[in-house]
């Protein structure tokens, strides 16, 4: 009776390592795609991939995964952008961008987890405004703060700086909300069960 009773939970935690672990390397992958280069900070994927870990997994296993990307690459992992590694980048002026990254999967994946399940697969809009409120408070925050710290900008002229990211996240939080919801739809069991109120109990689902 043990073993039965404990199989499911073994296999659900095989499950959520696997998926942190595939995100984790989504995550690296797109930091090592080419770069285009503007002023100090390259424009990358990363912001891609670290969004669509949050919208796809849910907050715990999408900041883990962002998580785990930061740890391995500060460890010697050549998985920063530009095959960089070691924590000379937490040093210079991506350091902002790089500490939002958990945060930022984090919120969306909060976010994500709190649309009604029924529709959560064609919910492309409310997906892409989830994503985008999360890159706003965390990576277009943290990210120029650490600019004006790093980079020898003032914080107005950081954020200033930081609006030219702007156009390019919009387009990658759009491909976000549109690869999550084809994800949603074929695995719709994907993101964590929601604990439910007691009103909620009563109430159809969602």
């Amino acid at each position: 009776m043990t073993e039965i009773a404990t199989a499911p939970r073994r296999r659900s935690t095989a499950t959520d390592v696997a998926l942190i672990a595939t995100f984790t390397a989504l995550i690296a992958v797109c930091a090592l795609l080419p770069a285009f280069p503007v002023g100090p900070v390259p424009i990358t994927l990363q912001t891609f991939a670290v969004s669509l870990s949050g919208a796809v997994l849910g907050a715990k296993r999408g900041i883990l995964a962002a998580l785990l990307y930061l740890v391995l690459g500060a460890a010697g992992l050549p998985i920063f952008s530009g095959g960089s590694a070691g924590l000379a980048p937490f040093a210079g002026p991506t350091v902002g961008y790089l500490i939002a990254f958990p945060f930022a999967a984090g919120l969306a994946g909060f976010l994500v987890e709190r649309l009604p399940r029924r529709r959560i697969a064609t919910s492309i809009p409310l997906i892409f405004l989830a994503v985008i409120a999360a890159n706003a408070v965390f990576i277009h925050t943290l990210g120029p703060l650490g600019l004006a710290w790093r980079a020898d900008m003032s914080i107005g002229a950081a954020f200033a700086f930081d609006l030219t990211f702007w156009p390019g996240d919009i387009i990658k939080t759009l491909l976000v909300a549109l690869v999550a919801t084809a994800v949603h739809r074929a695995f719709p069991a994907l993101l964590p069960p929601r604990r439910r109120t007691n009103s909620e109990l009563k109430s159809p689902r969602d």
